[in-house]
This record gives C-alpha cells, structure tokens and sequence, in this order.
C-alpha cells in the first residue's frame, strides 16, 4: 500500500509539473503576443531601415587621440573635462556631467550595429523571413570577421582620460550594446541554423572577448566593482558566454548573481544605495534594475529560476522591481534627489518592466510599459538602455 500511496504522490507531483509548466507557457505567449500588438509596426518599420544599411565598424572613424590602432575599440570617459584653470593638465571629473566634445564615434557605430541586427531579429522573430538573418550576417561577419573592418576583442582603450589614462576597466561597459547582437542571432539561428564555417568564426571572438573580460585586469576590475558596472560586467560575459556555448562560464555568472549582486547591490526597501549616492540616482537606479533584469532573463532556467532567488537575508529581485516600479509610473514621487542631467528623459520603456511582468506575472508593469516611450532618441537614454528590442527576448 505504501508504494501505491508513494506512485500516486509521483504521479501527482508529474501532473501538477506539467499543468505548471503549461500555464507558465501560456502566460508568456500572452505577454509575447501583447507585445507584438504594441510593436509590431515599429518592428517592421525599424528593419526596413536595417535591410538598407551598409556595415560600418569602428575603423571607419579614426581616432587621434587613441594609444591604439584601428582595430580597437576607443571612448573616452563622459564625465572628465579639461581643468579651465589649465586647459593643458590632466582632464578633471565632473561626476555626472557628460563633455560632449569627448570622442564617442566608436560607441555610436557599435550602438548602430546593435539597432540594426536586433532590428533585424525582431522582424524575423515575426516573419520567419531569411533575408534578415543574411543581412545580419553580412554586419556581423564585418564587425567580426573581416580583416579589413574587425574590432579585436578587446576592450584596452575605453573611456580614456585625456592626460591619465590610455584605457580603463570601467570602460568595458561600452560593450553593453553587444549583448542584443548576439541575442538576435541566438534566436534567428535557432530556427534558421548556418554551417559551422559560418558561425564558429562569430562563437570564436565573443569565447575570446569573455576570455579578456575574465582573465585580464581591466575586465577583474570591472568584474569587482559593486554598483551597475559590476551588474553590466556580469550581463555582458553571461550573454556572450551563451552565444559562445561556455557552460562553466554561464555557472560562474549564476553564482555571481546570487552571491554577490543581489547581497551587495539591494538594500533592505529594495533600493540600490550605490545608485542613490551617485549625482544621478534615478537614472542609474533604472540602469541597474535593467541589467539586474535582463541578467534573469539571459540565466534563468527552469531548474534554476533566478528570479525567484532568495539572499540569506531574505531579498530577491522583486523586492528591487517592487521597490522602483511605483516610481516609474510616477517619478514625481520619487522620494531622492533629482538627476543632476537628463532627469526629464527618463523613464522610457524600460525592459525590466517587460521581462519583471512576465516573470512574476505581473500585469499592471506591463501597462506601465506600453505607454511609456519605445524610441528614445536621447544619446544619455540610449547608452544606458542595452535592451531596446524585447521582442528577440521574449520568445
């Protein structure tokens, strides 16, 4: 009788598995088709433009002031100005405060070739269409793969300071914009695979940028910093390292996840206090629930659902999705300071909002979201939104 009792209970535990998951799956294919509804002429408006374009790397834009050649990647860093009192010494920082006569073409291209293939992708993602996996291919082999047109993947030369630095660990967030790059391709050769010869050469850069980004001492810098450069250092090597099929690489980043961002990064309410001191607490509290957001979504299995994660002292995720989304659908109660620039751009669209309302099945943050803007043009609001094409996410 105990074994029949015990097989009936395993047989239970299957069904209520199975009803689960199917629920699970019928949810998200709601919200997917909710956000077709919403984007879907943008979509295919954006990838008409993307069919048209040409590749264009950063070796179309020399820059002077670069110590390296024309392969690597340069920016210097937003916030640093020349000294008025001795335009000649060491540029000076203004914490918050973007100089736009810094050298940014490199970020612009790379953000460009992110539109386009996630552009790209999303139309796929609805058509099924193999043009634009071929027009995607044809950017990416150019950013990649081309010996005249590659970028090194490598990040030696980002955000320089003109009199103190050639490069710094805290540039290599500039690379943000790739992870929808390879998130598109993710999702069109899903469906439309290539051979071998063709995509080993892509896997083969981004398994050695994660490399760099691991074992050098820029990307270890980058790697230990506790506020969203930490987060975005963790969201880059887990998307590229899942392109690149680095399974001990995803592992390190699930653990970084939970062992380290939610403990040091979420404060008891859920705010992120690193962000709160900064001089634009708004802005970067939207950045880092972004990164933290998509870094679930990049991770997440459902074996190892991370955001259900629950620190030893009882904080998980929804605590900071909790804690920031009455603030998106009114930032006049935000209870902080204001942004010291750009506080009238945000918020946009956010993504967290898209994959949190899927996640915890949470209805009302998708509202939020789809009367919110779908195409900032802002350069600040763009550089902090990685994630413009929730469509190739949400699958």
């Amino acid at each position: 009788m105990k074994k029949i009792a015990l097989s009936c209970l395993s047989l239970l535990a299957v069904l209520l598995l199975a009803f689960t998951t199917a629920d699970s799956e019928d949810v998200s294919v709601s919200y997917r088709e909710a956000v077709v509804q919403v984007l879907r002429s943008q979509v295919m408006q954006e990838a008409a433009w993307a069919m048209q374009q040409e590749p264009v790397t950063i070796t179309a834009f020399p820059a002077s002031r670069s110590a390296g050649g024309i392969h690597d990647f340069f920016s210097e860093a937003d916030y640093f100005w020349p000294d008025p009192k001795s335009p000649d010494s060491p540029y000076i920082n203004h914490d918050g405060m973007s100089n736009p006569d810094n050298f940014v073409a490199h970020r612009h291209a790379m953000i460009r070739f992110s539109n386009i293939v996630a552009a790209l992708a999303s139309a796929y993602s609805l058509t099924h269409d193999k043009q634009y996996l071929n027009q995607a291919l044809r950017h990416c082999r150019a950013w990649f793969i081309d010996t005249a047109t590659r970028m090194n993947p490598t990040l030696l030369y980002a955000q320089a300071v003109k009199g103190r630095v050639t490069g710094r660990g805290i540039g290599i967030i500039d690379t943000i914009h790739l992870i929808e790059v390879v998130q598109g391709l993710m999702g069109m050769l899903a469906e439309d695979p290539i051979s071998d010869a063709e995509i080993e050469p892509l896997r083969e850069w981004f398994k050695a940028y994660v490399n760099w980004l691991m074992q050098h001492p820029y990307g270890q810098d980058e790697m230990k910093r506790e506020n969203n450069h930490g987060t975005c250092w963790v969201m880059q090597v887990a998307a590229f390292a899942k392109f690149a099929q680095m399974p001990a690489v995803i592992s390190f980043c699930k653990d970084r996840f939970k062992n380290t961002l939610l403990p040091r990064q979420l404060g008891k309410d859920g705010s992120f206090p690193l962000e709160l001191k900064r001089t634009k607490p708004y802005g970067y509290s939207l950045f880092n629930l972004d990164a933290l957001a998509t870094v679930c979504q990049i991770l997440s299995t459902p074996e190892d659902n991370l955001w259900n994660h629950i620190t030893p002292d009882g904080l998980s995720f929804r605590n900071a999705m909790d804690y920031m989304t009455p603030f998106i659908a009114d930032k006049k109660e935000w209870p902080h300071r204001k942004d010291i620039m750009h506080w009238d751009e945000w918020p946009v669209a956010q993504p967290a909002l898209v994959f949190g309302a899927v996640a915890y099945q949470e209805p009302r943050w998708l509202d939020i979201w789809k009367r919110l803007d779908h195409q900032p043009k802002g350069d600040e609001v763009i550089r902090n939104l990685p994630v413009r094409h929730p469509l190739i996410w949400i699958l």
